[in-house]
């Protein structure tokens, strides 16, 4: 542990955003696989309403910054492919 008064700062500082950013992170992982259970079982309609969760989610998280703005466009284009593969 730091002895110095604003080292000490730093650190609950850190802990607490540590937990926001994984608070996040959980958030739209959970999003992400609720709508990959869905489109496993080929719901298309439940997957529709659940992609736009999972995209709000991740916008979120790029907002943020908990995670990269490439990254999040990334996330987002690969789960519009599976929603139009079973749609199609």
């Amino acid at each position: 542990m730091p002895n110095i008064k604003s080292a000490i700062k730093r650190v609950n500082v850190i802990e607490k955003k540590t937990l926001r950013n994984n608070m996040i992170k959980s958030g739209y992982k959970s999003a992400v696989k609720k709508f990959e259970q869905a489109v496993e079982a080929k719901n298309v309609e439940e997957a529709t309403a659940l992609f736009s969760q999972a995209t709000r989610k991740i916008d979120q998280a790029c907002s943020k910054g908990v995670i990269v703005k490439n990254t999040a466009a990334r996330k987002k284009s690969n789960l519009a492919k599976k929603l139009n593969a079973i749609n199609a």
